[in-house]
């Protein structure tokens, strides 16, 4: 994460703009049509300063190479998971899962969690014995 603040007069400009989806006074939650947009308009051979001078951003606000970097990315995520890794998933806390299909699968499972238990509980007194000494 970069290190600029966006001022009050900043925020309000970018929490203007149709193609963010949100904004904090550290980043910017662009909207998922607005990155396909630009995937395909940098395919078609925009350079990304070109695509987000035309969506409307300053590139005083968001710096001169957030454009190149967000493309790079949203590229990235793109070809890893299609259109589903464009989504934002900042903030979402993934829960552990328990197989629920079968009976065995669950109990295979809670072994497996008791083992790592017993594992963890071993080390952690191992590092109280050392301690001690």
């Amino acid at each position: 994460m970069s290190k600029r603040i966006f001022s009050s007069v900043e925020w309000r400009e970018l929490e203007g703009n149709p193609n963010v989806a949100k904004v904090s006074t550290k980043s910017i939650t662009y909207a998922q049509k607005f990155k396909e947009q630009a995937l395909q308009q940098y395919e078609q051979g925009m350079s990304g300063a070109e695509i987000f001078k035309q969506a409307g951003f300053n590139l005083q606000v968001i710096g001169q190479k957030q454009p190149k970097y967000c493309l790079l990315r949203w590229r990235r995520q793109f070809k890893e998971n299609g259109l589903g890794g464009l989504t934002d998933t900042r903030g979402k806390i993934k829960k552990k899962r328990i197989p629920r299909n079968t009976e065995t699968d669950r109990l295979k499972w809670l072994e497996a969690e008791v083992k790592y238990l017993k594992a963890e509980n071993a080390f952690l007194a191992q590092l109280r014995a050392k301690r001690a000494e």
